[in-house]
């Protein structure tokens, strides 16, 4: 997927559909001089509504539909009709989307499921016809409810992409390139800082026609917790992984450290995904020898870990055997 056709954040503004007033008609026909009350009910307002779609990936086809209105109801007829309802819109998102009131940043709902739906914007219920207001009292009624107002107001939509396993890491710590060896997924590579400006997702075929799916998201600085860098802008991404996979490149100066600085900027942002099952793959390991890697050991965090290189594919299956055994644990 191009860079700018993924969109993972939008404002709309959404309007529901007003009810329709009840009728205060009254019966008149020949020799039926009075014939009482038979004002019908006003039609519900259209709802707005959000519904999953597992074939979508991005929010980039609500990009430019910056109003969505629903319909109105109509008003009650004669004979106690009852006024239609107003049409509801429906609105397709890809699954993992949060929806929140733009004004006050309240969380309303998520999508999490295939054809799961939510009410955005609820209708404008229809009012009530004169025909519900007659008694032994008041024969002839000759008022009804109008319908309740539309609804109106921003939200805003935002996605979290749903993964097994999150690639977490600094910009060039090899994440990309073992996204694109493990699966089909093509992200773009090159040898400086914040190629990715996008999370980018793959399927990783597994043993016996088996799966999951991996995502690469930006790489992460310190304060991007903060917003530096690329900031909270991907590291929301991060909550949707069953998986953290921490990628740190063997030639780094300290494995330890990075690992630390990572950890702490997850923390910073949301302390529940320290809940999350970790593995730590070190990277680029056709850059050292065997004599090295025993002493790096020596320094690894206590997480399940492996040394890796995408390039000459050195320990690929045991790192997929790693993580299915962990996604499975």
């Amino acid at each position: 997927m191009a860079e700018s056709n993924f969109v993972d954040y939008i404002k709309v503004f959404c309007r529901s559909g007003r009810g329709g007033k009840g009728s205060t008609h009254l019966r008149r026909e020949k020799f039926i001089p009075k014939g009482g009350p038979d004002g019908g009910d006003g039609g519900r307002g259209g709802n707005i509504i959000l519904r999953g779609n597992n074939q979508l990936w991005t929010l980039l086809h609500i990009r430019y539909r910056k109003h969505i209105f629903a319909g109105h109801g109509e008003d009650g007829q004669k004979a106690n009709r009852t006024g239609a309802d107003g049409k509801d819109v429906i609105v397709e998102v890809p699954l993992g989307t949060v929806a929140r009131n733009a004004e006050t940043n309240d969380f309303l709902f998520e999508i999490t499921q295939q054809d799961e739906e939510h009410i955005l914007v609820k209708g404008g219920r229809g009012g009530l016809g004169n025909t519900n207001f007659k008694s032994s009292t008041n024969q002839t009624p000759r008022y009804a409810q109008p319908g309740e107002p539309a609804i109106e107001g921003f939200y805003t939509l935002e996605l979290k992409m749903l993964a097994d396993v999150g690639l977490v890491g600094f910009p060039n710590a090899g994440k990309s390139t073992l996204l694109s060896t493990l699966s089909a997924a093509k992200p773009k590579i090159a040898d400086y800082p914040f190629t990715t400006l996008t999370p980018n997702l793959g399927i990783i075929r597994y043993r016996d026609n088996k799966s999951f799916v991996m995502a690469d998201i930006p790489g992460i600085i310190e304060g991007a917790h903060e917003g530096r860098g690329l900031g909270l802008r991907f590291l929301r991404h991060i909550e949707r992984n069953a998986i953290l996979l921490f990628t740190i490149p063997a030639d780094s100066k300290s494995i330890p450290g990075e690992y630390t600085v990572l950890l702490n900027e997850l923390q910073l942002y949301n302390p529940e995904l320290l809940d999350k099952k970790k593995v730590l793959a070190i990277t680029k390991c056709d850059l050292i020898d065997e004599e090295l890697t025993r002493e790096m050991e020596k320094e690894l965090p206590d997480i399940p870990y492996v040394f890796i290189s995408s390039h000459t594919r050195y320990h690929l299956q045991n790192l997929t055997d790693l993580l299915w055994k962990e996604l499975n644990s």
